[in-house]
């Protein structure tokens, strides 16, 4: 009887590995992101006082650069509810348009480190004197967008989209796509205060 028992025993612990074995494996679940609800897309113009003018979103507000490095006319166009800013440069023409032109060029494509691919559009709009550049960046870039606006001969303006977060493609995608068109409506309505 002993060695039919120890049969018993061990043809049971087969069949019960054989059965628990048999179902799925366990997959973990996708990494989920919360849930993002838009405002609804209304604009406004930018207060006076600056050598330019353009409409923002009215969930955005417009805030003096307060950098050390900051020179006049340096503005940010804060989106406090998705924890972004559209940092604003202007610069006056002296003779530096080529340098201008090219550190704008540089700092765009600076990102190509973690960046998937940059984009570049042509923005021109002859009646207003306003003619541009609007460079997306796609990928884990720390600035997904960035633009640079001028006449040519005065003025020279610089864009860049930076997050307050850890930068995420997948994360970041849908504010991203909601703030480029704001972005995008700015340049569409920028206009030099001469």
């Amino acid at each position: 009887m002993i060695p039919n028992k120890g049969i018993r025993l061990t043809m049971g612990l087969v069949l019960l590995i054989v059965v628990t074995a048999c179902g799925d494996a366990p997959m973990p679940k996708p990494r989920g992101y919360f849930r993002i609800t838009m405002p609804e897309k209304k604009y406004q113009p930018m207060p006076d006082g600056y050598p330019y003018r353009f409409e923002y979103p009215v969930y955005a507000n417009i805030e003096k650069d307060k950098d050390a490095n900051a020179e006049p006319y340096w503005i940010n166009v804060a989106f406090p509810a998705m924890k972004a800013k559209v940092h604003i440069s202007y610069r006056n023409i002296q003779k530096n348009f080529n340098t201008l032109e090219e550190d704008s060029h540089m700092l765009a494509y600076k990102h190509t480190v973690k960046a998937d691919a940059i984009n570049e559009r042509y923005f021109i709009n002859p009646d207003k004197k306003v003619y541009g550049v609007y460079y997306e960046i796609k990928g884990d870039a720390a600035s997904r967008i960035q633009f640079v606006v001028t006449d040519s001969l005065r003025h020279h303006l610089r864009g860049s989209l930076y997050f307050n977060v850890t930068p995420n493609k997948d994360s970041l995608a849908p504010v991203v796509d909601f703030v480029s068109r704001d972005v995008l409506h700015m340049m569409e309505t920028f206009e030099w205060n001469d």
